[in-house]
C-alpha cells in the first residue's frame, strides 16, 4: 500500500470492545422510523395470521410477524421486491441486521407470509400511505413511492371534496393490489 493514500483499518486486528449494530445506524436512518412505525401497528386489528401456527417439521420456534412485515417495508421503501433478494440482504445489509435482530429468516417464510396476510399487508400499506400524508411526506406535486405513482393535489385553491379522496383511495388499493401482484411475479420468475 502506498503511503499516499488512506489506510484502512486491518481487517485481522481484533478489538476489545467491538461496535454494536446500533452505533452503525445513525439516529436519522429510515430503518428507525420503519421500526417504530411497525412496533405501533395492532397486527390482531389488521388480520395478520398468527405465525405461531407454524407446519415446520423440525420443531423451530416462528419469526414474529411484525419483524417479517419489517422486513417488507424495507424493501417496498428501497426497491427490493423478490423474497430471494430479502433473504440476502437480510444476511449482508447493517440496516436489515439491525431491523431483524440478526435473524435472517428464509425467502420461503418471507413469501409465505405475505401469501399469508394478503388484506393484512393491503390495510397496512394503506395505513402507511395515510400517515405519510399526515406527516406532510406526501404533498404538493407529483411523488413516487417505488413506482407507483399517487395523484397530489396542486393547486392551493383546490378544495378536496369526500367523493375524490374516496377515488383517491381506490386509486391507492389498487396501486397496492398491482404491487402486491408484482411481488409475486418477481417470486415466481426467481423460482430455480
Amino acid at each position: 500500500m502506498s503511503t499516499f493514500y488512506k489506510q484502512g483499518k486491518d481487517r485481522k486486528q481484533q478489538m476489545f470492545f467491538p461496535p454494536s449494530l446500533d452505533e452503525y445506524i445513525s439516529e436519522s436512518s429510515s430503518v428507525r422510523s420503519i421500526d417504530i412505525y411497525i412496533e405501533s401497528l395492532d397486527f390482531v386489528g389488521l388480520g395478520f395470521s398468527d405465525t405461531r401456527k407454524s407446519n415446520r417439521a423440525d420443531g423451530q420456534k416462528s419469526y414474529a410477524p411484525k419483524m417479517l412485515m419489517k422486513i417488507y417495508l424495507y424493501g417496498c421503501l428501497n426497491k427490493i421486491r423478490s423474497s430471494r433478494m430479502l433473504e440476502r440482504e437480510c444476511k449482508r445489509n447493517i440496516e436489515l441486521m439491525w431491523l431483524t435482530h440478526g435473524l435472517t429468516p428464509s425467502y420461503h417464510t418471507i413469501a409465505d407470509f405475505r401469501k399469508d396476510n394478503p388484506k393484512a399487508l393491503r390495510k397496512t400499506f394503506k395505513h402507511f400511505v395515510i400517515v405519510c400524508k399526515n406527516l406532510s411526506l406526501i404533498g404538493d406535486g407529483l411523488k413516487a413511492v417505488d413506482g407507483a405513482f399517487l395523484r397530489a393535489n396542486a393547486s392551493k385553491n383546490k378544495l378536496l371534496m369526500k367523493s375524490t379522496l374516496t377515488k383517491d383511495l381506490v386509486k391507492i388499493e389498487q396501486k397496492i393490489e398491482d404491487y402486491l401482484e408484482t411481488l409475486d411475479s418477481v417470486d415466481q420468475e426467481s423460482q430455480p
